[in-house]
């Protein structure tokens, strides 16, 4: 089964993101609010038409997820399997207080530049940022607290982390904003080696203002083709997780078979009389173990073309709030850049 895209800071993806997820992924999920009035006023209906389908899961912190980011305060340190199982609620802690120590620490506005509602995250959380300076008092009409756009990005980007970790299915995080794609992926201590793929214009969707009608009926009219697609691409990033001493020679593997099935979906997609625009999409691969041995952050190889379009592969070091060397670790990055085709 492919992955369903788990879309984060906000509860409702962009259009062309929702309708990327449509076409490329089994589905898309978003963090929302626990407290169900909260979720029938934060949720479009747009949204719950794609519950209904089976193709938007709505995450929230009920269930198995209500212990996921644990009260630092209640952890016992000399347990190490305890403080292995809440490294992300410590890592969130340490990385929250050092943003409101640091001299760019980000400051409050009124009104507030974001919102997160309580719902949305565990019971310690808003005290810990009304503690620190970095969210307003409760907003009891709204149930939210007033954040500025980094603390909103740390924040739900580390319970989005989370939610992938735990759940059932297979949830890939993914976010059009490059702050919170970066915090989410970066820390001060323990690093860990990555690629970072430019897929570059293999994944267009359809232009703004495409009815997701439309998008619905051209996913089901070409689902091999989108198929076939994705899962070439999947093969190309699992293999360079494993393979990360020759990611030239993952790719000359599978150049016949990504080249095959990008013309195959150029045909469908011409054949749509949509108009169709190309993205730029970043994808961070975390390692198998042992790769920071071989793999040099800042290294890099131009992976030359396929299908008249070039796939970049570069390394870095990367800290996940949540641990990166279980299963694979992917996370995408959505790019505002554009051109119709």
């Amino acid at each position: 089964m492919l992955a369903v895209l788990l879309y984060y800071p906000l509860v409702k993806p962009p259009t062309e993101v929702l309708h990327q997820a449509l076409l490329y992924w089994d589905g898309i999920g978003s963090v929302v609010p626990a407290d169900p009035q909260v979720y029938e006023a934060a949720v479009p209906r747009e949204l719950k038409d794609l519950k209904d389908r089976g193709l938007y899961t709505p995450l929230g912190l009920t269930g198995q997820y209500m212990d996921i980011l644990r009260d630092p305060d209640d952890i016992l340190p000399w347990l190490d399997a305890e403080e292995q199982r809440c490294a992300a609620s410590l890592a969130l802690r340490r990385e929250l207080r050092r943003l409101a120590a640091s001299p760019d620490r980000p400051r409050l506005s009124f009104p507030p530049q974001s919102f997160l509602y309580e719902s949305k995250m565990s019971s310690w959380l808003p005290w810990e940022l009304q503690r620190l300076g970095l969210a307003t008092s409760r907003d009891e009409r709204r149930w939210t607290v007033g954040v500025p756009n980094r603390v909103q990005e740390i924040v739900v980007g580390a319970m989005a982390r989370e939610l992938a970790r735990h759940a059932d299915v297979s949830y890939t995080p993914y976010t059009d904003r490059a702050d919170a794609y970066r915090l989410s992926l970066s820390a001060p201590e323990l690093s860990v080696a990555a690629w970072e793929v430019e897929l570059g214009r293999l994944l267009p969707v359809p232009a703004p203002g495409t009815e997701t009608a439309n998008v619905l009926a051209f996913r089901e009219s070409h689902s091999d083709e989108r198929d076939r697609l994705m899962r070439a691409l999947h093969r190309l990033l699992g293999n360079l997780r494993r393979d990360y001493e020759h990611p030239a020679d993952v790719l000359a593997q599978l150049r016949r078979e990504i080249e095959q099935s990008v013309d195959d979906y150029r045909k469908a997609a011409k054949s749509s009389r949509m108009a169709w625009v190309e993205r730029s999409v970043m994808v961070t691969v975390g390692l198998a173990a042992g790769a920071g041995e071989v793999a040099q952050p800042g290294l890099g190889w131009a992976l030359s073309a396929v299908g008249g379009i070039a796939l970049n592969v570069a390394t870095r070091e990367i800290r996940p709030l949540a641990r990166a060397r279980e299963g694979h670790d992917f996370s995408y990055l959505h790019r505002a850049r554009e051109t119709f085709t």
